[in-house]
């Protein structure tokens, strides 16, 4: 029989951190601080395992589990001394989920299960504290309501609220046993009135509803929006964790509390933590009250008044700071915490590494590789390439005129600007139409992740910096400021209001999230420095990757731009981008319009020194490097003229009337132009505007004194006499501009492989091409028969059905697509060895893309830009994988 529980606490641990897959990430560290013998309290954890069962069985639990289950529980009870139901002493639990992958917020928890009309006064009674016990109650009741039974969550807010108004308390702390024991009497009405039943009085039915809630959550809507952001399998499932209950809502000895080993914000070596006296967890995490700092010194910088942990429970938080250090250093990263103090005890719940800005994490794997906790390698695998992109986009000009409206706490760094809006579907919905939008809540909801994602910036009028908001924030690369307490938010009336100024939605604000401050309007911005740790950090990838990285780059500035971001040369300069500017278009258009070679001739002798201009400044940033230059690709009709006035510009240039102008634009009509006249079609056609092309690119190479090695690509070649003919335009162009200037560059003549039958024939191919470079956009299309542009209509589908791991457009079809490459890749090489593979589409600047890029052996990858420091550490990495 498969076994499906597994117990920790109480001097027992049957599993470990290695069975995350099996345990969730949860459930195998509560065990593993168990067997190293930190305080954590007696459970058992129901595995990942299950809950593909769970599904495949209809959401029934088979009576083996149940069986398991119940010496799940009697191990519990015997680590306690206290029984499960009994009115005397009741033993109460906590349920939550645990999946291998940290999902902060995204999955339930159900705390305080046990609690009944009886076993409430057994609570009162064992406690000594018979405000505690009806506080627990109704917590209880309001989490269990909502989690399990999907009873209307603000319905118990809202009497929690009239409660308080109605004795005129502000705090929840105000209210007394009495006040507690009236609302939870209210509670239990609102159950009837909105389920048709009484609450729940039997413990274990609690347990089991509990219980299939958790598993359930695993495919709820937020779950699904948060795994395929995160590229999480669906197939991987949640353990459930079930644990006894400990208490931090006992009174001004008791507290709870969450904490990073390091700043998860900004990489420092110091305790990052917030804790409340007198409450328990979901009161810090969810933002229901403001928490107190963890240390003094950070009470201290941040001039608040409430007493720190450090300073209000030493003895404690002096118990604490030896578990961070323990923990840190028995996982070798930096850990994110959950505890709890119970009349003075401390208790561990949680312990997971700790999701981190990019900022952090670069500064995090600098740090403990030079203070000798992992090695340079475990350094450059700890950063995610992707997350990267964080640093690598403008913060806040410090010069710049700022309109401070408030203050909240920096809980996510970077900054943005965007329209305010007041819900979740709103900024999706205006972010998809193209607005940049920041979205304001009161505090944020798992529920709100599809709106964080959609907007620039979050802002929050409560919660801390370990509030959902803030979590998911930092993790998304969103800034974010949280707490920001003097803001009124009326998201009915879609206003929010501060110091007596109004900001409605619509209108413009900026957040800082690296200084808490919310300004009204657009602050300007500035580009980053990517030096010290960045610099470190890139300069051990580049002693261990293989591949070489270059840029996607078509103007000096996107040049440049690559060079400073470590670009060894340009894997593709799409020339086509040159002819789109307004000085030029006429001259391209009346090249393209003409009827004969003589009139071509004649419009390219326009573009020639304009052509010629491009390719020397250009090859001027990139002196000594590779430069691949894509010859004229798009099909024509892309620069046709479409208004009256812009056929009356080319008529004037070209000297004939507009009238014949339009009937050759109409000759020129294609029913399906991506798969029509353009690539290498039109240099067979017009050999004339390749001529053009090579001359331009020959004549700047020789006029500079430290040339480049040009790389000249022929687009969308299917067959070797394609390729032939082209090769031979440009070796005779060359062999001319050599002999008129009497000097010589070395170069290359190759082809982009982007249709299967160019991969197929690659053999062929490779006689007469020097290099490969993969298109894979356009190989993606063409292989899969899906028009990029118009695919998103259907491929989120695709993913979500599991038909595709991943948007092919975004991470190369492996089985696919790549088998192409490989297939093009090996057949090349058959024919010409020393043959250079590179690739150039977008999936150059996705990791699990470059990953494969290693392993098929290609030389180099080459992406925008921007997402140059990306291939450069995924490269590093995936040749650590490799070897």
């Amino acid at each position: 029989m498969t076994q499906y529980v597994y117990r920790f606490g109480g001097g027992v641990s049957d599993g470990g951190r290695g069975d995350k897959n099996l345990l969730g990430g949860k459930g195998a560290n509560l065990a593993e601080m168990a067997s190293i013998g930190l305080p954590v309290p007696p459970g058992f954890t129901i595995s990942t395992e299950f809950c593909a069962v769970y599904y495949d069985e209809g959401a029934k639990f088979p009576e083996s589990l149940k069986a398991e289950v119940a010496q799940g529980i009697a191990h519990i009870e015997g680590v306690t001394g206290k029984t499960f139901g009994d009115a005397a002493d009741p033993l109460l639990v906590s349920v939550r989920s645990g999946a291998r992958a940290s999902m902060p917020g995204m999955m339930d928890t159900v705390l305080n299960l046990g609690l009944n009309d009886e076993t409430v006064v057994g609570l009162a009674t064992a406690s000594g504290d018979e405000r505690f016990a009806w506080d627990s109650y109704r917590r209880f009741i309001q989490m269990y309501s909502d989690v399990v039974l999907e009873l209307d969550h603000d319905a118990f807010e809202d009497a929690l609220e009239i409660a308080k108004e109605d004795k005129g308390y502000y705090l929840d702390t105000d209210m007394t046993a009495a006040d507690w024991r009236a609302l939870v009497d209210k509670y239990k009405a609102l159950v009837v009135e909105l389920w048709d039943k009484p609450f729940p009085q039997d413990v274990h039915d609690q347990l089991w509803g509990a219980v299939g809630a958790v598993f359930g959550s695993w495919q709820s809507e937020r779950a699904k929006v948060y795994r395929r952001l995160n590229d999480i399998p669906a197939s991987w499932g949640t353990a459930v964790n079930v644990q006894a209950m400990v208490f931090g809502n006992m009174g001004d000895t008791s507290a709870t509390g969450v904490a990073f080993t390091r700043d998860p914000a900004k990489g420092d070596n110091a305790y990052y933590g917030e804790f409340l006296i007198n409450a328990q967890g979901e009161d810090v995490v969810a933002g229901i009250r403001t928490p107190q700092y963890l240390t003094k010194a950070a009470r201290e910088a941040a001039n608040a008044k409430p007493l720190s942990m450090e300073e209000a429970l030493p003895e404690v938080y002096g118990e604490l700071a030896g578990v961070f250090d323990t923990l840190e250093t028995h996982y070798r990263d930096m850990q994110d915490i959950e505890f709890t103090v119970e009349r003075g005890k401390l208790w561990m719940l949680q312990t997971r590494s700790g999701k981190r800005t990019a900022k952090a994490a670069l500064k995090i794997a600098v740090d403990m590789a030079e203070e000798g906790l992992i090695s340079r390698e475990e350094a450059i695998a700890r950063v995610d390439p992707a997350a990267l992109d964080q640093l690598l986009h403008p913060t806040l000009d410090p010069q710049a005129a700022r309109d401070v409206l408030t203050r909240g706490l920096p809980a996510s760094p970077g900054a943005a600007s965007g329209k305010v809006v007041f819900d979740a579907d709103t900024a999706e919905k205006r972010a998809g139409a193209g607005d940049a939008v920041i979205l304001v809540r009161t505090e944020t909801s798992p529920e709100d992740i599809h709106g964080m994602h959609a907007a620039k910036g979050i802002l929050t009028a409560r919660g801390g910096m370990t509030s959902h908001a803030a979590v998911v924030a930092r993790g998304m690369g969103r800034p974010c400021v949280s707490g920001a307490g003097s803001l009124s938010i009326d998201a009915k009336a879609r206003v929010m209001r501060c110091a007596g100024r109004e900001v409605n939605e619509g209108d413009v604000i900026t957040i800082d999230g690296a200084s808490g401050e919310v300004m009204i309007g657009e602050v300007p911005t500035m580009q980053p420095e990517l030096a010290g740790d960045f610099g470190t950090l890139m300069a051990w990838a580049d002693k261990v990757r293989r591949l070489k990285v270059r840029a996607n780059a078509e103007t000096p500035l996107d040049a440049k731009t690559a060079r400073e971001f470590g670009a060894e040369g340009i894997g593709l300069c799409r020339t086509e981008h040159m002819f789109f500017d307004a000085a030029r278009i006429t001259a391209v258009r009346q090249m393209i319009l003409a009827e004969d070679e003589k009139g071509r001739r004649a419009a390219l002798d326009k573009l020639l020194p304009e052509q010629r201009g491009d390719f020397v400044e250009i090859f001027d940033v990139m002196a000594g490097l590779p430069v691949t230059i894509r010859l004229l690709d798009p099909p024509l009709h892309e620069f046709l003229p479409h208004e009256e006035e812009e056929f009356a510009e080319v008529a004037a240039a070209a000297g004939v009337e507009v009238d014949h102008l339009k009937r050759r634009a109409a000759e020129l009509h294609e029913f399906n132009p991506m798969l029509g006249h353009r690539g290498c079609r039109l240099g067979v056609t017009y050999p004339e505007i390749y001529e053009m092309q090579a001359r331009a690119i020959f004549e700047a190479a020789v006029s500079l004194t430290e040339a480049p090695v040009p790389e000249i690509m022929i687009p969308l070649v299917a067959t070797r006499r394609e390729l032939e003919l082209m090769k031979a335009v440009v070796d005779k162009t060359a062999e001319a501009v050599f002999a008129e200037t009497g000097k010589r560059v070395d170069y290359l003549v190759g082809t982009m492989i982007e249709l299967p039958r160019a991969a197929l024939r690659a053999g062929d191919i490779a006689e007469v091409a020097e290099f490969f470079s993969f298109g894979t956009n356009d190989l993606t299309q063409t292989a899969l028969g899906v028009s990029r542009d118009d695919a998103a209509r259907f491929l989120q589908s695709y993913v979500d059905k599991g038909i595709y791991a991943k948007d092919p457009f975004v991470s190369i079809d492996v089985e696919g697509v790549g088998e192409l490459i490989e297939i093009a890749a090996e057949r090349g090489r058959a024919t010409r060895p020393e043959i250079k593979l590179g690739i150039c589409g977008e999936h150059g600047g996705d990791p699990a893309s470059i990953a494969f890029c290693e392993r098929v052996g290609l030389d180099y990858v080459s992406a925008s830009p921007y997402r140059v420091p990306i291939a450069r550490l995924a490269a590093a990495q995936a040749a650590l994988a490799k070897a």
